[in-house]
């Protein structure tokens, strides 16, 4: 997910998308723990998606707080 696609999120999808990538970090890290992964880069891309997805929403909290 690039930091555009992030950007064009609404609040609610956010939180939405927050919420599905940290269920995907935690089944990634059991998969990873009881067997191998097809592709052994994708809980790293997951990771970045997630802290995009966290990052929008604190400068989304930041910049109302300003206001």
């Amino acid at each position: 997910m690039k930091a555009k696609e992030v950007a064009s999120l609404s609040a609610e999808e956010l939180k939405v998308e927050a919420a599905r990538l940290r269920r995907e970090v935690y089944d990634l890290g059991v998969k990873a723990a009881t067997e191998k992964l097809d592709n052994p880069r994708q809980p790293r891309q997951v990771r970045k998606d997630l802290a995009r997805v966290l990052t929008e929403v604190s400068k989304r909290k930041s910049q109302n707080a300003g206001k």
